[in-house]
């Protein structure tokens, strides 16, 4: 190797970070570490600091050799955020010496420092691409000469690192951070070129400069503990800056250095701040709109909130409609939040058309779900002129829109300055809106719940919860004006007929058509409502003469008379009316609704397609009863009625021979009530018809699922009604309930009481006749009870004779009873017929029974009436038990 490589000195930096090892050969006179990447080393790791630090060259006097200094910070003075440690101690400056191992603030990122001799070019160069440089460098060397270390003198090494920095702090005029001087009498002694750029007017101004104002007092004011240098923020115009101040009592000398222009770090904080304000409203807004009932209120308030968390002068709510006059797509302002300085322009912005006001490109774009925001000078002049009306420089509207219908839109406005809109009040308006729209639908989804509840699907009329509202406010509007009202009952005739025979889509079809026409003959102010099924129910909340009445009821009766078209169909449908006015027997509410179905009544008995006024004459049934009978009306449609079912047993062997059907009344409220007490009010209103051909219907279905079920076939019974008995269309009905429930005649038996048998004796026998041609048992029921003769009943063509319980009950108590029960079985045993007795309670009515020879009984001492299931245990118990006799 030639001399002047051998004695060359070469310096190398072994640099290890997150991404390996390498090394770095030092030439150029200084270098920057950091994790920056305009780092001339780039050191990666997140606890290094952009600038880390500085590598300074320093060149050892009277030399051609040089050192390097190793200097915390970046060029413009700033430390690092985590230190410069040489050998574990942390510095400042180092002037580095061979092995020196460097790290930058942990131990992610360290360096070692090579100064080295005795090596040649070509090795030198092979040391950058090596991995394991000291023992590299090991192999290099001559074991005779070792490596020559560079080891200065410190004095020297010194000397000549202070020079440098010397030379270092006369870079002022060079560098970009303005530096001012000041004395202490507040004259300015120096500017570098950097502050006479960026402060043009600093010379003119003077201590007044915000750059220097209020430093002499901070100087003068210090106490004696207080150090010679602080740092502070000052604002020079939109800018502000970190200054670093540093005063030099020795030489009355006041000395600043801008350290960084941090305009963009403050205004990054504020937006932080400012976000927080508006995170902060539109979560309260949101936590409002949720739970506060008024909607109006809730938007009112979410305003507010976000109006004054975005420092803005105004806040708006704006709702789409259709203009009243001209029937154009108009918007109006609802509400607006105004600063306390700012004028009102509620006024302003009432029926504005889109097409005719020069809102039309708002409207275009609002509706495709699009922001609108910007300076009002940028806006078209239509729209400038409008907004400059209120004095707007800045606006910003979000649209509402929900399930795609674009329905209104909220906004912010400036009247102070020309405001770009950052994305944190984009973001907050955005989901504000999201939360007036969630809470419309709420309101939308509860108006609509309200309405269900209190109106009629069907009609849209008020129901009666509605109805009794209305009925509760007016009645004391009537009384303090001395006025009367007036309560209708209405009710269709003979609409169950159409619903019946057309089916019950085209009857709904008509109630529609029917309450329509009811509403038209109403005056202003009047109410009607849906009661329920064909009933109806008026409210005429002011009258001042009867003759009122009486006109509303002419005009309702004779908007029926016309016939209602429908779906081909011409129909014809009246009313009876009911009617009740306010008085001294008619005082509260509950009075006039019962009073006025009490009078329907009557009008029904009346002979139908009129209307009645209650008076006291008139009601002879208790308020129970005309309460029962009402509530009787609708038992059927809602499946309140149940046939029981009681076994009739053969005396002989004790088996079940038959089943007579029962129907009952399971009242919500009452209970179960009295066939005695029901069946009559069945009967008076013809009900019983209905409610007698379900029962067939049930009865024939479940006689079907026993035999089905595998149980042996009985017959089950069956009473007809006087009414039932008498339709001209009695066989045509049974033909249908047979063929629907796949029930044979043979095993359905069907009831009438002696009474209904000899009321017409040849219309009986005729109706009779047909049953008997379709195979139906035929009995008669209460036998005893309707002073015939048997000879009489022999013109019949019966099958079956039951005796009334009314004998069985006294038959141990009176022995003219127990001959006439004797003599009823053996004359119906010599005409053929089957008997049974009923009502049987006691074991000694049973063997009297037994010993003339009665083949069947039913009573409480076998069974009670059951309902369906417990009657099938029954069955299955006696089935049971026959298998077990054999």
């Amino acid at each position: 190797m030639p001399e002047h490589e051998r004695e060359k000195i070469r310096h190398l930096l072994v640099v290890k970070d997150l991404q390996g090892q390498r090394t770095i050969p030092l030439q150029d006179a200084t270098y920057s570490l950091g994790r920056d990447s305009r780092n001339a080393i780039v050191l990666r790791s997140r606890s290094v600091s952009r600038q880390h630090a500085i590598l300074l060259r320093v060149t050892i006097p009277e030399t051609d050799q040089y050192g390097f200094r190793i200097i915390d910070g970046d060029f413009k003075g700033k430390k690092s955020t985590n230190g410069v440690f040489v050998n574990g101690t942390k510095c400042f400056s180092h002037n580095l010496q061979n092995g020196d191992v460097i790290a930058f603030g942990n131990n992610q990122v360290h360096a070692k420092y090579y100064a080295i001799s005795n090596i040649s070019e070509k090795a030198f160069s092979e040391s950058i691409t090596v991995e394991d440089i000291s023992s590299f460098l090991s192999e290099q060397a001559n074991p005779v000469n070792p490596f020559e270390t560079l080891i200065s003198p410190d004095s020297t090494f010194e000397g000549a690192s202070e020079t440098v920095l010397a030379r270092l702090a006369s870079f002022p005029e060079l560098i970009p951070n303005p530096i001012i001087e000041m004395d202490i009498e507040g004259n300015v002694i120096y500017l570098n070129p950097a502050a006479s750029l960026k402060f043009p007017k600093l010379r003119e101004f003077g201590e007044k400069h915000p750059v220097l104002s209020g430093l002499l007092n901070a100087i003068h004011n210090r106490d004696g503990n207080s150090e010679n240098s602080f740092v502070r923020e000052v604002e020079v115009g939109t800018e502000i800056f970190e200054q670093s101040i540093h005063y030099l009592p020795e030489s009355d000398l006041i000395r600043t250095f801008i350290v960084r222009d941090i305009t963009e770090q403050k205004q990054a904080a504020a937006e932080l701040r400012q976000r927080d304000r508006l995170l902060q409203a539109v979560a309260e807004s949101a936590n409002y709109l949720l739970v506060e009932m008024n909607y109006q209120a809730g938007i009112e308030k979410a305003l507010t909130m976000m109006g004054e968390a975005a420092q803005v002068d105004r806040a708006y709510f704006f709702r789409n409609h259709i203009d009243p006059i001209t029937g154009e797509l108009a918007v109006s302002l609802k509400f607006e939040w105004t600063d306390s300085h700012i004028e009102p322009s509620l006024l302003h912005w009432q029926n504005q058309s889109y097409e005719s006001s020069g809102l039309a490109r708002w409207y275009s774009t609002l509706s495709r779900g699009e922001s609108i925001m910007g300076l009002t000078q940028e806006f078209p002049i239509d729209e400038q002129k409008i907004l400059a009306r209120d004095g707007i420089q800045s606006i910003f509207l979000v649209p509402l829109r929900l399930e795609e219908k674009f329905w209104g839109y909220v906004g912010l406005a400036d009247c102070s300055r020309e405001r770009r809109w950052s994305r944190h009040e984009e973001s907050t308006l955005l989901t504000m809106a999201a939360s007036i729209n969630a809470a419309w639908q709420r309101q939308q989804v509860e108006e609509k719940i309200r309405f269900q509840a209190l109106h009629d699907l069907l009609t849209g009329l008020p129901n009666r919860l509605l109805f009794n509202e209305l009925l509760d406010k007016a009645l004391p509007n009537a009384t303090r004006s001395h006025d009367s009202l007036a309560v209708m009952f209405l009710d269709l005739d003979r609409f169950k007929v159409i619903n019946d025979t057309l089916g019950h889509t085209l009857g709904d079809t008509l109630l529609k058509s029917v309450a329509q026409r009811l509403k038209d003959c109403l005056r202003a102010g009047d109410t009607i409502a849906r009661w329920g099924g064909d009933e109806f129910t008026i409210l005429l909340p002011q009258v001042n003469y009867l003759e009122e009445v009486t006109q509303v009821s002419q005009r309702i009766l004779q908007a029926l008379e016309n016939c209602f078209e429908i779906e081909g169909h011409e129909l014809y449908v009246s009313a009876s009316l009911g009617i009740a006015l306010l008085n001294e027997d008619s005082p509260d509410p509950e009075t006039l609704i019962q009073h006025a179905d009490a009078a329907l009544y009557y009008a029904k008995d009346a002979g139908r397609n009129n209307y009645q006024f209650y008076t006291t004459a008139l009601c002879t049934k208790t308020p129970e009863l005309l309460t029962l009978e009402k509530s009787l009306r609708f038992a059927l449609e809602r499946e309140e009625f149940m046939v029981y079912y009681q076994p009739r047993v053969n005396i002989l062997t004790g088996q079940i021979s038959g089943m007579e059907a029962l129907l009952r009344w399971q009242h919500p409220e009452m209970g179960l009530v009295s066939p005695s007490v029901f069946i009559p009010l069945a009967e008076e209103s013809g009900l019983i018809v209905p409610i007698g051909e379900w029962v067939l219907r049930t009865a024939c279905k479940q006689n079907k699922a026993w035999q089905e079920a595998g149980f042996p076939p009985l017959t089950v019974a069956v009473n007809l009604s006087l009414k039932q008995f008498r339709q001209p269309n009695l066989v045509e009905i049974l033909n249908s309930i047979l063929k629907e429930t796949g029930l044979e005649p043979r095993f359905l038996e069907l009831e009438i009481t002696e009474s209904i048998a000899i009321e017409d004796l040849d219309f009986t026998r005729n109706v009779l006749d047909l049953l008997q041609e379709m195979g139906v048992y035929l009995s008669i029921d209460d036998f005893g009870t309707g002073h015939s003769s048997l000879s009489r009943l022999q013109l019949l063509p019966l099958h079956h004779l039951k005796i009334d319980k009314s004998f069985i009950q006294e038959l141990t108590r009176d022995s003219k009873v127990a001959h006439i029960i004797k003599a009823i079985v053996v004359l119906g045993q010599n005409l053929g017929l089957r008997l049974t007795a009923e009502g049987v309670e006691k074991a000694e009515e049973l063997e009297f029974l037994k010993s003339i020879n009665c083949e069947d009984v039913q009573g409480y001492l076998f069974y009670r009436p059951v309902a369906a299931d417990k009657a099938t245990e029954i069955l299955i118990k006696e089935q049971n038990k026959h298998i077990e006799a054999k």
